[in-house]
């Protein structure tokens, strides 16, 4: 079985202004889209056809490129997606809130960490937010698309939460200035979804 490109639980236009409906449609239809095409290509009549996006990357072979860039690109866009809403937005709610205050101090704090880490992550890359068994949230970064999910990252747990820094994510709109798409971040973030996998992931 393939896999086949998630449909966006919103419309390409629905998180604006914060992100452009034009950058989300190339992103989805284009990008998403070609990670997706790829995967499957790269996938094909090997031992990793029929497993999850899950087990092919927590098994990966890193040295395999065509799985790990394109395996990670097809599972980091659909997280991406799902974090996102329309009417997200504001602070963190429920279990995950009370877990970033512990392990940050405070959500201002945790978002200054999160801002951190997708701010300095040279070139292309993913902000993470993620949680370990017990409860316990950690926020890092990766370059390209890798993720957390993958062996030997020196950043583990459950991806809950992420940000796409690649300039594809936000050029159009914001051109060079990362930090004010990463502040525009913060008013789509869907704070249910990452507590349903915050729930599952500890």
């Amino acid at each position: 079985m393939s896999f086949q490109l998630p449909t966006l639980p919103y419309a390409y236009d629905a998180l604006e202004p914060h992100i452009d409906a034009m950058t989300m449609e190339i992103h989805h239809s284009k990008h998403h889209n070609g990670y997706t095409n790829n995967l499957n290509n790269a996938i094909n009549g090997t031992d990793l056809e029929g497993k999850s996006i899950e087990e092919i990357l927590e098994n990966l072979d890193m040295s395999n490129a065509a799985v790990r860039n394109n395996g990670g690109g097809f599972y980091n866009h659909d997280l991406f997606w799902k974090v996102m809403s329309p009417n997200g937005g504001g602070a963190a709610t429920g279990a995950v809130a009370d877990a970033i205050n512990e392990a940050f101090g405070s959500f201002d704090s945790f978002v200054e960490a999160f801002s951190k880490a997708a701010a300095t992550r040279f070139g292309s890359g993913w902000a993470w937010l993620c949680v370990h068994e017990g409860g316990k949230v950690e926020v890092c970064s990766t370059a390209n698309q890798d993720n957390p999910v993958m062996p030997e990252m020196g950043c583990s747990g459950t991806p809950i939460l992420a940000l796409d820094v690649w300039e594809h994510a936000y050029y159009l709109n914001y051109q060079n200035r990362r930090p004010d798409y990463i502040k525009a971040f913060f008013n789509v973030i869907n704070w249910e979804e990452v507590n349903r996998r915050y729930a599952e992931g500890k």
